[in-house]
């Protein structure tokens, strides 16, 4: 059924209306030439975009990608909540790492103050802390610089990020959260959103193992861990070896940006982001596909461990000689013995 001109001026007027409710401006922006035109009204495609309505210059915090900034008017608000979802237990450490990552380009604008990370000790023995040392190293954080608040319940953890989200002394606020919790509802998240609007500090809401459920947050953004590629020297692509940590980005929910997909790699000495695209992404597949399961390397000067043997059906009784010597013909040789039975050593 044809749309008519008025209905689509109806149309308009709603998502004007809408758009004033959630504090943002609509604005109409018509094809470009040699667009293909509307089979129904045969009249150009017209394009709705919503963007925040009094947005400053310095509002984002530039993500460093030129499409993934672009999807999101600029990068992460800086006064607002901001969800990061693990879909997944098994991606809080890429979650954490990523939230990490953001940490970092947040610090290179706001040096010298701290960041606080809240969660409750449920989230701590799930997914442990962050590696001291590594900060640095990957991140260029000090350790002093970030610093953990464990709270018993979720509610004292609300509590905590509330009081520390209006608080102009932090440069961020993480509050790390497991599933989906009844408390966790659209009140407090509005209340979350209103403390770092006026504070002018980001807000970011980690989540492990959730499930998306409306919030306050203007942009949820999806985290997992994705393969790295083999680094790359002077010759090409170094055959064994892990490059930098990458993350494949998934935008769950924006007010300026559709559903989009990006791999993007940290690097840890040039502390940014860097997108993997085309020939490089395929090829992490193509290697992913080939051994989808993490192989440990044998230990150096060692032959292979024994192959495991199969069911026992039946053995001699103990303290026989047959059992004695049955016993001493299936140990392994200490040149066969298998790693897991010795500690392990570094080097």
């Amino acid at each position: 059924m044809a749309m008519t001109a008025v209905a689509r001026e109806t149309v308009f007027a709603l998502r004007r209306q809408i758009a004033k409710i959630e504090g943002t401006l609509p604005e109409r922006l018509q094809a470009p030439a040699g667009a293909p035109l509307d089979a129904d009204t045969g009249s150009d495609l017209t394009i709705v975009r919503r963007g925040l309505a009094a947005a400053l210059p310095d509002a984002f915090l530039p993500i460093g990608i030129e499409r993934l900034d672009a999807a999101l008017s600029g990068g992460l608000p800086k006064a607002a909540l901001t969800e990061i979802h693990g879909l997944e237990t098994r991606d809080a450490g890429a979650v954490a790492g990523f939230a990490l990552s953001i940490v970092s380009l947040i610090l290179n604008q706001a040096q010298g103050l701290p960041i606080l990370w809240i969660g409750t000790s449920e989230i701590f023995h799930e997914a442990g802390f962050p590696f001291a040392r590594g900060l640095h190293a990957s991140f260029g954080i000090e350790p002093q610089q970030l610093l953990f608040s464990e709270a018993p319940r979720l509610v004292d953890a609300l509590w905590i990020a509330e009081e520390a989200a209006r608080m102009t002394a932090l440069a961020a606020v993480i509050l790390e959260i497991r599933g989906n919790p009844q408390r966790l509802d659209l009140t407090a998240t509005r209340r979350l959103h209103a403390r770092a609007q006026g504070a002018g500090r980001p807000v970011f809401l980690l989540r492990q193992a959730a499930e998306p459920e409306p919030t306050a947050a203007p942009v949820r953004l999806i985290v997992a861990s994705a393969p790295a590629v083999p680094r790359e020297t002077v010759a090409g692509p170094l055959a064994g070896s892990i490059g930098h940590p990458a993350f494949t980005i998934s935008i769950g929910k924006s007010r300026t940006a559709l559903p989009g997909q990006f791999t993007l790699e940290w690097n840890p000495d040039e502390r940014r982001f860097d997108e993997r695209r085309g020939e490089e992404r395929s090829r992490a597949s193509n290697e992913w596909a080939e051994n989808p399961v993490p192989v440990v390397s044998l230990s150096r000067d060692r032959k292979d461990p024994a192959a495991a043997s199969g069911e026992i059906l039946a053995f001699p009784a103990a303290g026989s000689s047959a059992a004695i010597s049955s016993t001493a013909r299936d140990q392994p040789s200490p040149g066969q013995r298998a790693a897991h039975r010795g500690p392990r050593r570094a080097g």
